[in-house]
């Protein structure tokens, strides 16, 4: 795998700079696919007549960082910068870049008047603005690509490599290019479908589901509703919660502080409970008064120990603020009161009902507390 970067680096360069020298044409595409399969790039495409020289976008499902260099093997056809700052960079991806910095609806009417006219080669779009492995499902399509023009064509993309995954989550281009390089080869599979126009008085994201559903079925996979932010916000979770310590031991580096207090053996627990049991853990020694019920619950959706004390901290959860003392007075039920609480069904109302006021002074409000668990204790007894 070595030797085959070191020397797939050399042999890059010059197809970078053939492809840079020659115009765009069919001996250029066909030139530049013979040494991307040096590369270890091998293209193939099935029903190539089913793709109609009049339909100026092409929308494709996006597994790699390197789609549109491939489509564009098999055809003329540009991909606007969506992401990322204009320059050489951007240009040596193959990217175009339109000079339109401000909203998605300036970007839409650039690539209108840039579709407007016949000269320019078709755009090549995906809607779902975020790279995917291709197996599982698609993610959900934004419906500006589909309110350039009336007319679209799919084109379903699939990608095979042997050893290594074809696309790992939140890697750059730079290391999915290196990846690339080190395997032995990689096998893009371009299947054009037929042109899917709009309906009558059709939505723009009533047409992005359709043609979302027709890519799908001929993927494979299935049609998710998750967009390319719960992708972005599922990778930030995960960055926090690999560089949290849940292991037992810790690492050996790990100052002994910092490590869970989890016990060693837990038989009978998931891993899964006590990990959350260990981040429960943390939260309570920062808000002592929460209770650890309501902590528990909150990780269990957040998953996060700082995005579960801000929801306590910004009263977003609600709970019943618990004393940081132990209630050592307590009298404890004695045998007169369990039998009656057998025997009567009837509950026995507080002695003293607790006030219906806040109270201003904190001494008046912890004498409060006191009372209605005592309140709740008896009841509880009865």
């Amino acid at each position: 795998g070595l030797c085959l970067l070191v020397l797939r680096l050399f042999i890059g360069v010059h197809v970078f700079l053939v492809s840079c020298a020659l115009p765009d044409s069919v001996v250029r595409r066909f030139i530049v696919r013979v040494m991307c399969s040096v590369l270890g790039l091998f293209v193939r495409q099935s029903d190539p007549q089913l793709r109609d020289v009049n339909v100026r976008v092409y929308i494709a499902n996006h597994v790699t960082q390197f789609d549109h260099n491939v489509i564009n093997l098999l055809t003329s056809c540009n991909t606007p910068a969506l992401n990322g700052a204009p320059g050489f960079i951007c240009w040596s991806r193959g990217f175009m870049e339109l000079g339109v910095t401000g909203s998605r609806a300036e970007l839409v009417d650039s690539l209108k008047v840039y579709s407007s006219h016949r000269g320019n080669p078709p755009l090549l779009l995906f809607p779902e603005e975020a790279a995917t492995n291709g197996r599982a499902g698609l993610l959900r399509f934004s419906s500006w690509p589909f309110s350039i023009v009336d007319v679209v064509q799919p084109v379903a993309l699939q990608v095979q490599r042997p050893l290594v995954t074809v696309s790992v989550a939140d890697s750059s281009w730079i290391t999915e290019l290196l990846w690339t390089f080190f395997v032995p080869f990689t096998v893009y599979q371009v299947r054009w479908m037929p042109s899917v126009p709009r309906r009558a008085e059709e939505l723009s994201e009533d047409f992005a589901l359709r043609v979302q559903e027709l890519l799908a079925v001929e993927l494979g996979v299935v049609s998710t509703r998750l967009t390319a932010a719960d992708k972005t916000e599922h990778m930030k979770r995960l960055r926090h919660t690999s560089l949290l310590p849940f292991a037992p031991g810790g690492s050996p580096g790990q100052p002994l502080a910092a490590r869970p207090r989890v016990p060693s053996s837990l038989p009978g627990i998931a891993p899964e409970d006590v990990r959350i049991a260990a981040m429960a853990q943390r939260v309570k020694e920062v808000l002592p008064h929460v209770p650890l019920e309501v902590i528990r619950i909150d990780l269990a959706q957040t998953n996060c120990v700082d995005t579960t004390i801000a929801n306590l901290l910004e009263g977003r959860v609600p709970f019943f603020p618990e004393s940081t003392e132990a209630d050592t007075d307590l009298p404890a039920p004695s045998t007169s009161q369990a039998a009656a609480g057998i025997r009567g069904s009837v509950a026995v109302p507080p002695s003293k009902p607790a006030t219906k006021q806040f109270a201003k002074s904190p001494v008046e409000r912890h004498l409060s507390l006191q009372e209605r668990k005592r309140a709740l204790y008896d009841y509880a007894r009865r």
